[in-house]
């Protein structure tokens, strides 16, 4: 089961309580990566993340929204150059290495492949580059509920989120969670959600947040091996433009001495 672009526009940007989950999961998202240390960075989300990227577009060399074929697309930024593009599941049109963060939202729970999709994020990083995946909680109500996007597909506990992206060659940085408050368009739950958030926060063993969100990095080890020559100076050669110690009273500044 795929989300569908109008749905998930709707969501976020008509509807109350769609709204206050963008900006829970936005702060969340710019607490790990400040937009202002992003200089020269490529950030790039996948699924339905252009929401939580906004923040980067005046500050990071490059921003891309990667939607999925079967989700559809939407323009995205409004009012700007456009920056979203429609893709294959496994297949993005991103050179190797060439991104520096990336996002996943509404992606790895409905995705066709989900291991081939960590496949292709892990190719599109570059060397300790960042992958946040944000992920319906299993134990949460939000998975339950199918009124919000988060009630669609898959869902993970923590555990299993680190066991796949592990498997694909990340690694686990940190986890979190996200949405304390319950998927209700009621006015409380949407006044006080910022003070959920803060509570659950500290003490999330007794809340139960509604998104599994994890952050991994790609690690690559360094080229070795027959392929790969390190030249080390033999000794002798590192004192061959050393000059050989002269006997006293040779050599160029040697005195000289008249007759006696």
């Amino acid at each position: 089961m795929h989300h569908d672009v109008y749905e998930l526009r709707k969501f976020y940007y008509n509807r109350p309580l769609g709204r206050v989950v963008q900006r829970v999961l936005r702060d969340r998202l710019t607490g790990l990566w400040p937009p202002d240390q992003a200089q020269g960075m490529t950030v790039a989300g996948y699924g339905f993340a252009a929401p939580l990227l906004r923040p980067w577009l005046a500050r990071a060399r490059r921003v891309i929204s990667l939607m999925p074929g079967p989700q559809g697309v939407m323009a995205w930024p409004t009012g700007m150059p456009n920056c979203s593009v429609l893709c294959e599941e496994t297949a993005w049109p991103l050179d190797t290495g060439s991104v520096d963060r990336l996002v996943l939202l509404h992606a790895l729970e409905t995705a066709d492949h989900p291991f081939v999709l960590l496949d292709e994020a892990w190719r599109v990083l570059g060397p300790g580059g960042r992958l946040l995946i944000m992920v319906p909680n299993r134990a949460g109500l939000w998975a339950r509920s199918e009124t919000t996007p988060f009630g669609f597909g898959r869902s993970y506990t923590a555990g299993q989120l680190e066991m796949q992206a592990r498997e694909a060659g990340f690694v686990t940085e940190r986890t979190g969670a996200a949405l304390y408050i319950p998927p209700s368009d009621r006015r409380f739950w949407l006044k006080s959600a910022q003070m959920w958030e803060r509570a659950g926060l500290r003490i999330s063993q007794v809340l139960v947040a509604g998104v599994v969100l994890t952050e991994f990095s790609k690690q690559v080890q360094a080229p070795a091996g027959p392929g790969r020559r390190v030249s080390v100076p033999s000794p002798l050669d590192v004192l061959g433009g050393i000059a050989r110690p002269q006997p006293a009273g040779q050599g160029a500044g040697r005195t000289a001495r008249g007759p006696g």
